[in-house]
This record gives structure tokens, sequence and C-alpha cells, in this order.
């Protein structure tokens, strides 16, 4: 175990990518579920150097991704989808269950428009 790990197994494992858009302790908590030379992404980077020491424990690369604000570009693509010369094509939806189905449909370069997964809502009870 290494030190600072909670002994627990997390539910998904050896991710390669994790982008975060949420900060908090979305980071360190992803962190647990990297492989050793994963990239985690932060573009609400809280926390940052405690972060990047985890990081470097669990062996994962820390990259941090600024974005700016277009809002003349955004009107553009607005535009564009209002006066209908902007359409995604999509070739199928899938529930979230077959994500590792659309990522292999994906990869032949035989689909002739985006793969959507599609989260079910949970219920009460």
């Amino acid at each position: 175990m290494v030190a600072g790990r909670p002994s627990s197994s997390p539910a998904v494992r050896d991710v390669d990518v994790v982008l975060d858009a949420v900060g908090g302790d979305y980071a360190p908590r992803s962190l647990r579920t990297m492989r050793r030379g994963g990239v985690l992404v932060a573009i609400v980077f809280s926390q940052r150097e405690q972060v990047k020491a985890m990081a470097r424990e669990y062996g994962v690369r820390v990259e941090h991704l600024t974005v700016e604000a277009d809002h003349a570009g955004m009107e553009a693509i607005a535009d564009l989808v209002a006066q209908d010369r902007l359409r995604v094509e999509i070739d199928d939806v899938l529930p979230l269950e077959k994500a590792a189905e659309a990522q292999q449909r994906g990869e032949t370069g035989r689909t002739t428009g985006k793969l959507v997964l599609t989260v079910a809502a949970r219920q009460a009870g």
C-alpha cells in the first residue's frame, strides 16, 4: 500500500486520463483510480500543491488547462446552429453500460457520426 492511499479499492481502476472540471476533492479522489503514467488534466485547480504531491506518489502526470471564454466565438456558433448550418451527426445512442462497445466502434473509423452515451437517471427507492 502506498502511504496516504486508502486500503479500500476504488470501483474504477487503471484510468488513463481524468479531466477535472469540478475542483474540490475531485482530483485527489480521482488519483486513486488512475494507472501509473496516467494524466490528470485540471481546468479547475484547487489544492494545487497537494494534488501535485499526491500525483507524484501515484506516478501520475498533472496538467493545468486554462480555458478562456470567447463570447464572440460562442455567439457565432449559436448563430450557425440557429440557421441550421451546423449540425452534429449522431451515429448511435448507447447506454453508459455499453461504453466499451462504443469505444471499440469508434476506434474502427467506420462510424458516420458521434457515438452518444446516455446515463440513466437514478430512481428513488
